[in-house]
Protein backbone atom coordinates (compact mmCIF):
# COMPACT_ATOMS: atom_id res chain seq x y z
CA UNK A 1 0.00 0.00 0.00
CA UNK A 2 1.72 3.55 -0.83
CA UNK A 3 1.65 5.88 1.76
CA UNK A 4 -0.17 9.31 1.25
CA UNK A 5 1.86 11.91 1.00
CA UNK A 6 0.98 14.92 2.97
CA UNK A 7 0.14 17.86 0.77
CA UNK A 8 2.58 20.80 2.22
CA UNK A 9 1.18 23.63 4.49
CA UNK A 10 1.49 27.25 2.53
CA UNK A 11 3.02 29.69 4.48
CA UNK A 12 0.09 32.48 5.50
CA UNK A 13 2.33 35.10 4.38
CA UNK A 14 2.41 33.11 0.84
CA UNK A 15 -1.59 32.77 1.74
CA UNK A 16 -1.84 35.96 1.94
CA UNK A 17 0.02 36.85 -0.86
CA UNK A 18 -2.17 34.05 -3.89
CA UNK A 19 -5.33 35.66 -1.90
CA UNK A 20 -3.87 39.16 -2.94
CA UNK A 21 -3.31 38.09 -6.35
CA UNK A 22 -6.49 36.88 -7.02
CA UNK A 23 -8.56 39.57 -5.72
CA UNK A 24 -6.76 41.78 -7.92
CA UNK A 25 -6.86 39.69 -11.00
CA UNK A 26 -10.66 39.54 -10.54
CA UNK A 27 -11.00 43.42 -9.72
CA UNK A 28 -9.45 43.89 -12.84
CA UNK A 29 -11.15 41.56 -14.94
CA UNK A 30 -14.40 42.69 -13.51
CA UNK A 31 -13.52 46.05 -13.84
CA UNK A 32 -12.48 45.62 -17.53
CA UNK A 33 -15.35 43.20 -18.78
CA UNK A 34 -17.73 46.32 -17.32
CA UNK A 35 -16.28 48.51 -19.10
CA UNK A 36 -16.33 47.13 -22.32
CA UNK A 37 -19.40 46.31 -21.85
CA UNK A 38 -20.48 49.87 -20.73
CA UNK A 39 -18.53 50.68 -24.56
CA UNK A 40 -20.54 48.15 -26.14
CA UNK A 41 -23.73 49.57 -25.02
CA UNK A 42 -22.86 53.24 -25.91
CA UNK A 43 -21.98 52.41 -28.93
CA UNK A 44 -24.95 50.24 -29.77
CA UNK A 45 -26.92 53.42 -28.53
CA UNK A 46 -24.82 56.09 -30.90
CA UNK A 47 -25.18 53.40 -33.79
CA UNK A 48 -29.21 53.34 -33.33
CA UNK A 49 -29.02 57.41 -32.93
CA UNK A 50 -27.45 57.14 -36.18
CA UNK A 51 -29.84 54.80 -37.62
CA UNK A 52 -32.73 56.72 -36.59
CA UNK A 53 -31.23 59.87 -37.76
CA UNK A 54 -30.95 58.86 -41.29
CA UNK A 55 -34.23 57.00 -41.56
CA UNK A 56 -35.68 59.98 -40.84
CA UNK A 57 -34.02 61.76 -43.29
CA UNK A 58 -34.59 59.23 -46.27
CA UNK A 59 -38.54 59.24 -45.21
CA UNK A 60 -38.42 62.67 -45.09
CA UNK A 61 -37.68 62.82 -48.84
CA UNK A 62 -40.35 64.30 -50.78
CA UNK A 63 -39.68 61.95 -53.83
CA UNK A 64 -39.63 59.53 -51.78
CA UNK A 65 -42.78 59.89 -49.83
CA UNK A 66 -44.76 60.42 -53.37
CA UNK A 67 -43.56 57.03 -54.73
CA UNK A 68 -44.17 55.23 -52.06
CA UNK A 69 -47.70 56.69 -52.11
CA UNK A 70 -48.11 55.96 -55.68
CA UNK A 71 -47.56 52.54 -55.54
CA UNK A 72 -49.05 51.98 -52.24
CA UNK A 73 -51.95 53.02 -54.18
CA UNK A 74 -51.56 49.99 -56.46
CA UNK A 75 -53.55 47.04 -56.16
CA UNK A 76 -50.19 45.21 -56.19
CA UNK A 77 -46.28 45.86 -56.12
CA UNK A 78 -44.20 46.41 -58.91
CA UNK A 79 -42.03 43.47 -60.57
CA UNK A 80 -38.83 43.59 -58.77
CA UNK A 81 -37.21 44.26 -62.10
CA UNK A 82 -39.32 47.41 -62.37
CA UNK A 83 -37.98 48.34 -58.29
CA UNK A 84 -34.73 47.59 -58.83
CA UNK A 85 -34.88 50.61 -61.45
CA UNK A 86 -37.09 52.74 -59.56
CA UNK A 87 -36.23 56.07 -57.87
CA UNK A 88 -37.24 53.95 -54.47
CA UNK A 89 -34.08 51.90 -54.89
CA UNK A 90 -31.67 54.37 -55.98
CA UNK A 91 -32.34 56.73 -52.85
CA UNK A 92 -32.06 54.24 -50.69
CA UNK A 93 -28.79 52.99 -52.12
CA UNK A 94 -27.67 56.53 -52.48
CA UNK A 95 -28.29 57.34 -48.87
CA UNK A 96 -26.67 53.30 -47.79
CA UNK A 97 -23.64 54.25 -49.65
CA UNK A 98 -22.49 57.73 -48.50
CA UNK A 99 -23.20 56.62 -44.86
CA UNK A 100 -21.86 53.24 -44.44
CA UNK A 101 -25.43 51.95 -43.41
CA UNK A 102 -25.77 47.96 -43.41
CA UNK A 103 -28.98 48.50 -45.09
CA UNK A 104 -31.77 51.44 -45.99
CA UNK A 105 -35.19 49.54 -46.73
CA UNK A 106 -38.08 50.71 -48.16
CA UNK A 107 -41.80 49.24 -47.73
CA UNK A 108 -45.60 50.00 -48.64
CA UNK A 109 -48.16 49.91 -45.93
CA UNK A 110 -48.29 46.03 -45.98
CA UNK A 111 -44.29 45.66 -44.94
CA UNK A 112 -43.66 44.88 -48.99
CA UNK A 113 -39.87 45.38 -49.86
CA UNK A 114 -39.94 48.34 -52.15
CA UNK A 115 -35.70 49.18 -52.07
CA UNK A 116 -33.30 46.45 -50.75
CA UNK A 117 -30.10 46.09 -50.70
CA UNK A 118 -30.29 42.46 -51.73
CA UNK A 119 -32.31 42.57 -55.25
CA UNK A 120 -33.39 39.24 -54.93
CA UNK A 121 -35.63 40.19 -51.56
CA UNK A 122 -37.43 42.80 -53.72
CA UNK A 123 -41.59 42.46 -53.13
CA UNK A 124 -41.18 40.12 -50.25
CA UNK A 125 -42.40 40.77 -46.91
CA UNK A 126 -39.84 42.33 -44.18
CA UNK A 127 -38.41 39.92 -42.12
CA UNK A 128 -39.18 41.92 -38.87
CA UNK A 129 -42.10 43.02 -37.45
CA UNK A 130 -42.75 46.72 -38.95
CA UNK A 131 -45.79 47.13 -37.25
CA UNK A 132 -44.98 50.33 -34.75
CA UNK A 133 -43.86 52.05 -37.87
CA UNK A 134 -46.95 51.49 -39.68
CA UNK A 135 -48.58 52.26 -37.03
CA UNK A 136 -47.15 55.58 -37.13
CA UNK A 137 -43.60 55.20 -34.34
CA UNK A 138 -40.61 55.65 -34.65
CA UNK A 139 -38.51 52.86 -32.88
CA UNK A 140 -34.86 51.95 -32.45
CA UNK A 141 -34.49 48.06 -32.53
CA UNK A 142 -31.20 45.29 -32.34
CA UNK A 143 -32.41 42.58 -34.28
CA UNK A 144 -31.16 39.98 -36.53
CA UNK A 145 -32.22 40.05 -40.16
CA UNK A 146 -31.36 38.24 -43.70
CA UNK A 147 -28.18 41.15 -43.38
CA UNK A 148 -27.30 39.30 -40.58
CA UNK A 149 -27.39 41.50 -36.55
CA UNK A 150 -27.71 45.22 -36.59
CA UNK A 151 -28.75 47.96 -34.90
CA UNK A 152 -31.29 50.38 -36.26
CA UNK A 153 -34.17 52.37 -36.46
CA UNK A 154 -37.78 52.31 -38.38
CA UNK A 155 -39.84 55.49 -39.33
CA UNK A 156 -42.94 55.71 -40.96
CA UNK A 157 -43.39 57.54 -44.35
CA UNK A 158 -46.33 59.97 -44.52
CA UNK A 159 -48.34 60.67 -48.05
CA UNK A 160 -47.47 64.12 -49.12
CA UNK A 161 -49.47 66.96 -47.35
CA UNK A 162 -50.81 64.17 -45.05
CA UNK A 163 -50.79 61.77 -41.90
CA UNK A 164 -51.52 58.89 -43.08
CA UNK A 165 -48.83 55.89 -42.88
CA UNK A 166 -48.54 54.46 -46.38
CA UNK A 167 -45.07 52.79 -45.78
CA UNK A 168 -41.92 53.05 -43.77
CA UNK A 169 -37.98 53.40 -43.70
CA UNK A 170 -36.02 50.89 -41.84
CA UNK A 171 -32.44 51.90 -41.29
CA UNK A 172 -29.35 49.17 -40.05
CA UNK A 173 -25.60 49.32 -38.67
CA UNK A 174 -23.95 46.11 -38.67
CA UNK A 175 -22.95 45.56 -34.66
CA UNK A 176 -19.42 44.05 -36.26
CA UNK A 177 -18.89 47.52 -36.89
CA UNK A 178 -19.92 47.87 -33.55
CA UNK A 179 -17.04 45.24 -32.04
CA UNK A 180 -14.57 46.74 -34.68
CA UNK A 181 -15.26 50.26 -32.63
CA UNK A 182 -14.68 48.62 -29.59
CA UNK A 183 -11.80 46.30 -30.44
CA UNK A 184 -10.04 49.78 -31.02
CA UNK A 185 -11.42 51.16 -27.58
CA UNK A 186 -10.32 48.28 -25.63
CA UNK A 187 -6.87 48.73 -26.39
CA UNK A 188 -6.43 51.63 -24.00
CA UNK A 189 -8.75 49.41 -21.32
CA UNK A 190 -6.51 46.00 -21.93
CA UNK A 191 -3.65 48.41 -20.93
CA UNK A 192 -4.80 50.23 -17.92
CA UNK A 193 -6.28 46.54 -16.31
CA UNK A 194 -2.63 45.07 -17.25
CA UNK A 195 -0.93 47.90 -15.48
CA UNK A 196 -3.44 47.78 -12.71
CA UNK A 197 -2.89 43.65 -12.16
CA UNK A 198 0.89 44.64 -12.39
CA UNK A 199 0.66 47.44 -9.58
CA UNK A 200 -1.50 45.31 -7.61
CA UNK A 201 1.14 42.10 -7.79
CA UNK A 202 3.91 44.38 -7.10
CA UNK A 203 1.84 45.81 -4.04
CA UNK A 204 0.87 42.27 -3.25
CA UNK A 205 4.67 41.50 -2.81
CA UNK A 206 5.45 44.06 -0.78
CA UNK A 207 2.73 43.87 1.56
CA UNK A 208 3.93 39.92 2.19
CA UNK A 209 7.57 41.23 2.98
CA UNK A 210 6.24 43.69 4.95
CA UNK A 211 4.08 41.55 6.75
CA UNK A 212 6.84 39.28 7.29
CA UNK A 213 8.99 41.87 8.40
CA UNK A 214 6.34 43.10 11.11
CA UNK A 215 5.61 39.08 12.67
CA UNK A 216 9.05 38.12 12.22
CA UNK A 217 8.07 35.93 9.79
CA UNK A 218 6.03 33.87 12.76
CA UNK A 219 2.26 32.00 11.51
CA UNK A 220 -0.43 33.45 12.85
CA UNK A 221 -1.31 30.26 14.98
CA UNK A 222 2.70 30.86 16.38
CA UNK A 223 1.63 34.83 17.03
CA UNK A 224 -1.53 33.75 19.01
CA UNK A 225 0.46 30.87 21.28
CA UNK A 226 2.77 33.87 21.83
CA UNK A 227 0.28 35.88 22.81
CA UNK A 228 -1.00 33.19 25.51
CA UNK A 229 2.12 32.32 26.75
CA UNK A 230 3.50 35.77 26.75
CA UNK A 231 -0.09 36.61 28.91
CA UNK A 232 0.51 33.42 31.17
CA UNK A 233 4.02 34.05 32.14
CA UNK A 234 4.10 37.88 32.78
CA UNK A 235 1.12 37.98 34.81
CA UNK A 236 1.97 34.09 36.46
CA UNK A 237 5.31 35.29 37.88
CA UNK A 238 6.16 37.19 40.88
CA UNK A 239 9.26 39.26 39.37
CA UNK A 240 8.66 42.29 37.75
CA UNK A 241 9.00 42.59 33.99
CA UNK A 242 9.03 45.65 32.21
CA UNK A 243 9.64 45.72 28.23
CA UNK A 244 10.60 49.08 26.66
CA UNK A 245 10.27 49.33 23.42
CA UNK A 246 13.32 50.44 20.41
CA UNK A 247 11.13 53.96 19.83
CA UNK A 248 11.19 54.34 24.19
CA UNK A 249 7.92 53.50 24.63
CA UNK A 250 6.94 51.06 27.27
CA UNK A 251 5.47 47.84 25.25
CA UNK A 252 4.97 45.41 28.41
CA UNK A 253 4.53 46.13 32.22
CA UNK A 254 3.23 43.09 34.12
CA UNK A 255 0.70 43.26 37.10
CA UNK A 256 3.81 42.04 39.59
CA UNK A 257 5.26 45.34 38.56
CA UNK A 258 2.91 47.18 38.80
CA UNK A 259 2.46 46.59 42.71
CA UNK A 260 6.24 46.29 43.55
CA UNK A 261 6.46 50.25 41.74
CA UNK A 262 2.86 50.86 43.63
CA UNK A 263 2.23 52.95 40.28
CA UNK A 264 -0.88 51.63 37.34
CA UNK A 265 -0.11 50.42 34.39
CA UNK A 266 2.50 51.94 31.82
CA UNK A 267 2.01 50.22 28.75
CA UNK A 268 2.26 52.72 25.42
CA UNK A 269 3.55 55.51 27.58
CA UNK A 270 7.27 57.40 26.97
CA UNK A 271 9.46 55.41 28.86
CA UNK A 272 11.44 58.51 29.94
CA UNK A 273 8.13 60.16 31.08
CA UNK A 274 7.46 56.98 33.34
CA UNK A 275 6.77 57.96 36.87
CA UNK A 276 9.36 55.08 38.07
CA UNK A 277 12.42 55.50 39.80
CA UNK A 278 15.47 57.46 37.63
CA UNK A 279 17.50 54.31 38.70
CA UNK A 280 15.21 52.48 36.47
CA UNK A 281 15.29 54.64 33.40
CA UNK A 282 19.99 54.78 33.75
CA UNK A 283 19.75 51.11 33.48
CA UNK A 284 18.04 51.46 29.84
CA UNK A 285 20.66 54.19 28.74
CA UNK A 286 22.84 53.56 25.78
CA UNK A 287 26.36 53.44 28.60
CA UNK A 288 24.43 51.71 30.95
CA UNK A 289 26.40 47.58 31.83
CA UNK A 290 24.20 45.23 31.03
CA UNK A 291 23.13 43.06 33.11
CA UNK A 292 24.42 44.62 35.97
CA UNK A 293 21.76 44.77 39.58
CA UNK A 294 21.38 47.90 41.36
CA UNK A 295 19.00 47.97 44.92
CA UNK A 296 16.86 50.64 44.97
CA UNK A 297 13.66 51.60 46.92
CA UNK A 298 10.70 51.87 45.25
CA UNK A 299 6.69 51.47 47.07
CA UNK A 300 8.04 50.58 50.43
CA UNK A 301 10.24 47.93 49.08
CA UNK A 302 14.22 47.25 48.55
CA UNK A 303 14.21 45.85 44.73
CA UNK A 304 16.98 44.36 43.35
CA UNK A 305 16.34 45.70 39.80
CA UNK A 306 18.78 44.61 36.58
CA UNK A 307 18.23 45.57 32.45
CA UNK A 308 18.86 43.77 29.36
CA UNK A 309 18.68 44.24 25.45
CA UNK A 310 16.46 42.16 23.58
CA UNK A 311 17.49 41.29 20.23
CA UNK A 312 15.88 39.23 17.69
CA UNK A 313 18.58 38.15 14.91
CA UNK A 314 20.02 41.43 14.50
CA UNK A 315 16.95 43.56 15.31
CA UNK A 316 16.88 45.77 18.51
CA UNK A 317 13.72 44.88 20.27
CA UNK A 318 14.42 47.59 23.05
CA UNK A 319 14.86 46.68 26.36
CA UNK A 320 13.94 44.12 29.14
CA UNK A 321 13.99 45.27 33.10
CA UNK A 322 13.20 42.84 36.00
CA UNK A 323 12.15 43.50 39.03
CA UNK A 324 12.95 41.27 42.04
CA UNK A 325 11.58 42.15 45.60
CA UNK A 326 14.05 41.65 48.32
CA UNK A 327 12.32 43.17 51.01
CA UNK A 328 10.67 39.82 52.43
CA UNK A 329 14.18 38.04 52.30
CA UNK A 330 15.74 40.96 54.41
CA UNK A 331 12.98 40.49 56.95
CA UNK A 332 13.66 36.86 57.19
CA UNK A 333 17.53 37.95 56.99
CA UNK A 334 16.84 40.15 60.34
CA UNK A 335 14.60 37.06 61.37
CA UNK A 336 16.89 34.58 60.89
CA UNK A 337 19.72 36.56 62.56
CA UNK A 338 17.23 37.32 65.74
CA UNK A 339 16.90 33.43 65.70
CA UNK A 340 20.73 32.60 65.78
CA UNK A 341 21.53 35.37 68.42
CA UNK A 342 18.90 33.47 70.57
CA UNK A 343 19.99 30.17 69.93
CA UNK A 344 24.23 31.20 70.42
CA UNK A 345 22.63 32.99 73.88
CA UNK A 346 20.90 29.48 74.85
CA UNK A 347 23.86 27.42 73.68
CA UNK A 348 26.03 29.46 76.26
CA UNK A 349 23.21 29.34 78.73
CA UNK A 350 23.31 25.78 78.77
CA UNK A 351 27.27 25.43 78.85
CA UNK A 352 27.38 28.00 81.27
CA UNK A 353 25.17 25.53 83.45
CA UNK A 354 26.53 22.34 82.36
CA UNK A 355 30.10 23.57 84.03
CA UNK A 356 28.19 24.39 86.97
CA UNK A 357 27.00 21.20 87.27
CA UNK A 358 29.65 19.71 86.72
CA UNK A 359 31.91 21.96 89.42
CA UNK A 360 29.01 20.64 91.72
CA UNK A 361 29.37 16.89 91.44
CA UNK A 362 33.10 17.45 91.53
CA UNK A 363 32.38 18.63 95.05
CA UNK A 364 30.12 15.67 95.59
CA UNK A 365 32.66 13.33 94.71
CA UNK A 366 35.54 14.65 96.64
CA UNK A 367 33.13 14.62 99.58
CA UNK A 368 32.74 18.48 100.52
CA UNK A 369 29.36 19.08 100.16
CA UNK A 370 29.54 21.94 102.52
CA UNK A 371 31.76 23.72 99.26
CA UNK A 372 28.81 22.38 96.96
CA UNK A 373 25.88 24.20 99.05
CA UNK A 374 27.82 27.32 99.58
CA UNK A 375 28.34 26.81 95.54
CA UNK A 376 24.91 26.68 94.73
CA UNK A 377 23.97 29.50 97.35
CA UNK A 378 26.34 32.06 95.57
CA UNK A 379 24.46 30.83 92.27
CA UNK A 380 21.24 31.56 93.53
CA UNK A 381 22.43 34.56 94.32
CA UNK A 382 23.90 35.51 90.75
CA UNK A 383 21.40 34.15 88.48
CA UNK A 384 21.28 32.65 85.09
CA UNK A 385 22.77 34.22 82.35
CA UNK A 386 20.67 37.05 80.55
CA UNK A 387 19.62 39.38 77.35
CA UNK A 388 22.16 42.10 77.61
CA UNK A 389 19.72 44.18 77.59
CA UNK A 390 18.74 46.38 80.48
CA UNK A 391 15.39 47.30 81.57
CA UNK A 392 14.05 44.67 79.32
CA UNK A 393 11.29 44.51 81.89
CA UNK A 394 9.38 47.96 80.78
CA UNK A 395 8.09 45.77 77.44
CA UNK A 396 5.31 44.00 78.08
CA UNK A 397 5.25 42.61 73.80
CA UNK A 398 6.91 39.08 73.56
CA UNK A 399 7.71 40.36 69.96
CA UNK A 400 9.29 43.47 70.97
CA UNK A 401 11.27 41.62 74.44
CA UNK A 402 12.34 38.43 72.20
CA UNK A 403 13.90 41.09 69.12
CA UNK A 404 15.76 43.71 71.43
CA UNK A 405 17.58 40.79 73.25
CA UNK A 406 18.50 39.00 69.96
CA UNK A 407 19.93 42.38 69.03
CA UNK A 408 21.34 43.09 72.43
CA UNK A 409 23.36 39.45 72.09
CA UNK A 410 24.37 41.26 68.86
CA UNK A 411 25.78 44.53 70.03
CA UNK A 412 27.49 42.53 72.93
CA UNK A 413 29.58 40.50 70.31
CA UNK A 414 30.98 43.31 68.87
CA UNK A 415 31.55 45.69 72.06
CA UNK A 416 27.98 47.50 72.44
CA UNK A 417 26.23 48.12 75.28
CA UNK A 418 22.04 47.76 74.49
CA UNK A 419 19.81 48.97 76.84
CA UNK A 420 15.96 50.84 76.84
CA UNK A 421 15.46 54.29 77.96
CA UNK A 422 13.92 54.99 81.21
CA UNK A 423 11.05 56.31 79.57
CA UNK A 424 10.03 53.15 77.30
CA UNK A 425 6.73 51.83 78.65
CA UNK A 426 4.94 49.26 76.05
CA UNK A 427 1.72 48.44 77.48
CA UNK A 428 -0.43 46.64 73.93
CA UNK A 429 0.93 43.85 71.48
CA UNK A 430 2.49 44.68 68.16
CA UNK A 431 0.21 43.67 65.10
CA UNK A 432 2.64 45.01 62.30
CA UNK A 433 5.70 43.02 63.04
CA UNK A 434 7.11 43.13 59.73
CA UNK A 435 7.21 46.51 59.44
CA UNK A 436 8.09 47.25 63.21
CA UNK A 437 11.19 45.35 62.83
CA UNK A 438 12.45 47.37 59.50
CA UNK A 439 12.01 49.96 60.79
CA UNK A 440 13.26 49.78 64.52
CA UNK A 441 15.87 47.47 63.24
CA UNK A 442 17.46 49.46 60.71
CA UNK A 443 17.86 51.89 63.21
CA UNK A 444 19.24 50.11 65.90
CA UNK A 445 21.92 48.26 63.35
CA UNK A 446 23.02 51.98 62.42
CA UNK A 447 23.31 52.99 65.83
CA UNK A 448 25.53 50.21 67.04
CA UNK A 449 27.39 51.10 63.72
CA UNK A 450 27.77 54.01 64.68
CA UNK A 451 29.28 53.39 68.10
CA UNK A 452 31.71 50.27 66.86
CA UNK A 453 33.01 53.52 64.87
CA UNK A 454 33.20 56.20 67.34
CA UNK A 455 35.71 57.18 69.79
CA UNK A 456 33.72 57.45 72.88
CA UNK A 457 35.34 54.91 75.54
CA UNK A 458 32.02 53.92 76.49
CA UNK A 459 30.22 52.09 73.50
CA UNK A 460 26.28 52.15 74.03
CA UNK A 461 23.00 51.93 72.23
CA UNK A 462 20.07 53.27 74.27
CA UNK A 463 16.42 52.55 72.48
CA UNK A 464 13.14 53.94 73.90
CA UNK A 465 9.88 52.53 72.91
CA UNK A 466 6.57 54.37 73.90
CA UNK A 467 3.02 53.06 72.88
CA UNK A 468 0.64 55.47 72.45
CA UNK A 469 -2.70 53.90 72.63
CA UNK A 470 -5.64 54.45 69.67
CA UNK A 471 -9.10 56.93 70.01
CA UNK A 472 -11.76 54.26 71.24
CA UNK A 473 -9.78 51.16 71.65
CA UNK A 474 -8.74 51.46 67.82
CA UNK A 475 -5.08 50.45 66.48
CA UNK A 476 -2.35 52.61 68.18
CA UNK A 477 0.92 54.56 67.35
CA UNK A 478 4.17 53.11 68.63
CA UNK A 479 7.00 55.70 68.88
CA UNK A 480 10.27 54.89 68.74
CA UNK A 481 13.51 56.79 70.21
CA UNK A 482 17.25 55.71 68.82
CA UNK A 483 20.90 57.55 70.40
CA UNK A 484 24.22 56.04 70.70
CA UNK A 485 27.75 57.21 71.57
CA UNK A 486 29.02 57.60 67.92
CA UNK A 487 30.69 60.60 66.71
CA UNK A 488 26.71 61.96 65.15
CA UNK A 489 26.30 62.93 61.87
CA UNK A 490 28.40 65.96 61.96
CA UNK A 491 28.49 69.11 63.70
CA UNK A 492 26.04 71.99 62.71
CA UNK A 493 24.52 69.63 60.29
CA UNK A 494 21.15 71.78 58.51
CA UNK A 495 17.60 70.42 57.86
CA UNK A 496 18.87 70.02 54.56
CA UNK A 497 21.59 68.05 54.93
CA UNK A 498 19.71 65.95 57.88
CA UNK A 499 17.47 64.98 54.83
CA UNK A 500 20.21 63.48 53.05
CA UNK A 501 20.63 60.72 55.11
CA UNK A 502 17.38 59.17 53.85
CA UNK A 503 18.35 59.61 50.73
CA UNK A 504 18.99 55.62 48.68
CA UNK A 505 22.97 54.92 48.72
CA UNK A 506 23.93 57.35 51.50
CA UNK A 507 26.09 55.62 54.06
CA UNK A 508 28.80 56.16 56.24
CA UNK A 509 29.81 52.53 56.53
CA UNK A 510 33.42 51.47 55.32
CA UNK A 511 31.92 48.26 54.39
CA UNK A 512 28.95 46.35 55.55
CA UNK A 513 28.06 44.78 58.58
CA UNK A 514 27.11 41.51 57.45
CA UNK A 515 28.39 39.96 53.83
CA UNK A 516 26.09 40.89 51.50
CA UNK A 517 24.26 43.19 52.99
CA UNK A 518 23.03 46.19 50.85
CA UNK A 519 24.40 50.07 51.91
CA UNK A 520 22.63 53.30 51.99
CA UNK A 521 19.01 51.45 51.80
CA UNK A 522 18.03 50.94 55.65
CA UNK A 523 17.56 54.47 56.09
CA UNK A 524 15.75 55.38 53.14
CA UNK A 525 13.05 52.60 53.66
CA UNK A 526 12.33 52.62 56.94
CA UNK A 527 11.26 56.33 56.18
CA UNK A 528 9.23 54.39 53.43
CA UNK A 529 7.36 52.53 55.33
CA UNK A 530 6.65 54.56 57.97
CA UNK A 531 5.19 57.54 55.88
CA UNK A 532 3.29 54.83 54.16
CA UNK A 533 1.03 54.12 57.75
CA UNK A 534 0.80 57.84 58.23
CA UNK A 535 4.26 58.46 60.41
CA UNK A 536 7.49 59.29 60.06
CA UNK A 537 11.55 58.38 60.19
CA UNK A 538 13.48 61.79 61.29
CA UNK A 539 16.64 63.11 62.80
CA UNK A 540 16.02 64.53 66.26
CA UNK A 541 19.69 65.26 66.76
CA UNK A 542 22.92 64.94 64.37
CA UNK A 543 25.28 64.55 67.41
CA UNK A 544 28.62 65.45 67.51
CA UNK A 545 31.92 64.01 67.62
CA UNK A 546 33.25 62.21 70.44
CA UNK A 547 29.72 61.53 71.35
CA UNK A 548 26.65 61.47 71.54
CA UNK A 549 25.93 60.50 68.37
CA UNK A 550 22.85 61.02 66.62
CA UNK A 551 19.11 60.67 67.88
CA UNK A 552 16.66 58.96 65.53
CA UNK A 553 13.05 59.07 66.20
CA UNK A 554 10.64 56.83 64.46
CA UNK A 555 6.60 57.12 64.46
CA UNK A 556 4.82 54.38 63.31
CA UNK A 557 0.68 54.53 63.59
CA UNK A 558 -1.55 51.34 63.76
CA UNK A 559 0.96 48.76 64.62
CA UNK A 560 0.08 48.16 68.19
CA UNK A 561 -3.36 46.84 69.96
CA UNK A 562 -4.56 47.24 73.92
CA UNK A 563 -3.12 43.79 75.53
CA UNK A 564 -4.44 42.10 78.54
CA UNK A 565 -2.17 42.69 81.70
CA UNK A 566 0.11 40.08 82.48
CA UNK A 567 1.21 39.05 86.31
CA UNK A 568 3.17 41.17 88.43
CA UNK A 569 7.08 41.02 89.16
CA UNK A 570 8.57 37.67 90.34
CA UNK A 571 9.87 39.37 92.84
CA UNK A 572 8.59 42.11 95.43
CA UNK A 573 9.34 45.49 94.36
CA UNK A 574 10.95 44.54 91.18
CA UNK A 575 8.48 45.52 88.21
CA UNK A 576 8.20 42.49 85.90
CA UNK A 577 5.98 42.39 82.55
CA UNK A 578 7.20 40.41 80.64
CA UNK A 579 5.25 37.07 79.92
CA UNK A 580 6.55 33.48 81.54
CA UNK A 581 7.63 31.95 78.26
CA UNK A 582 10.03 34.91 77.02
CA UNK A 583 11.50 36.81 80.60
CA UNK A 584 14.89 36.94 79.61
CA UNK A 585 16.89 36.51 82.92
CA UNK A 586 15.70 32.47 82.62
CA UNK A 587 15.21 30.88 79.57
CA UNK A 588 15.52 27.45 80.38
CA UNK A 589 12.78 25.01 81.06
CA UNK A 590 13.04 22.65 83.89
CA UNK A 591 13.27 19.79 80.86
CA UNK A 592 16.18 21.78 79.41
CA UNK A 593 17.80 21.76 82.74
CA UNK A 594 17.30 17.58 82.94
CA UNK A 595 19.02 17.59 79.63
CA UNK A 596 21.82 19.22 80.44
CA UNK A 597 22.03 17.77 83.98
CA UNK A 598 22.78 14.65 81.67
CA UNK A 599 25.77 15.98 79.72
Amino acid sequence: MKRRTALPVLRFSTQTLLLQLGVVALVVLLSGAVHAWLSYDRLGREAENQALTLARTVASDPSVRAEVQSISALPAAPPPAELLAGPLMAAAEGARTRTGALFVVITDETGIRLAHPDAERLGEKVSTDPSEALAGREVTTRNTGTLGPSAGAKVPVYAPGSTAVVGEVSVGYSTETISQSLARDIIPIAFTAAGALLAGVLASFLLRRRLQRLTLGLEPEEIGTLVHDQVAVLQGVDDGVIGVSADGRVSVFNAAAQRLLGVPDLAGTAWAAAPVPEQLKALTRADAAEGEAVELVAGGRVLVVSARKALHGREDLGWVVMLRDRTELQQLTRQLDAVGTMSAALRAQRHEFANQLHTIAGFMSIGQPQQAQDYLAKLAGTGPLAFPVDQAELLQDPYLQAFLGAKGVEADERGVSLRLGPESVVRGHVTEPQDVTTVLGNLIDNAVNAAVAGSAAERWVEVEVLDEPGINGGAGTLHIVVADSGDGLGAGMTAAEAEAVFAEGYTTSVRPARPGAGQGLGLALSRQLARRRGGDVRVLEAGSPGGPGAVFVATLPGTTEPGPTLPGPAQPGTPDLRTPELRTPDLLTPETRREDNDV
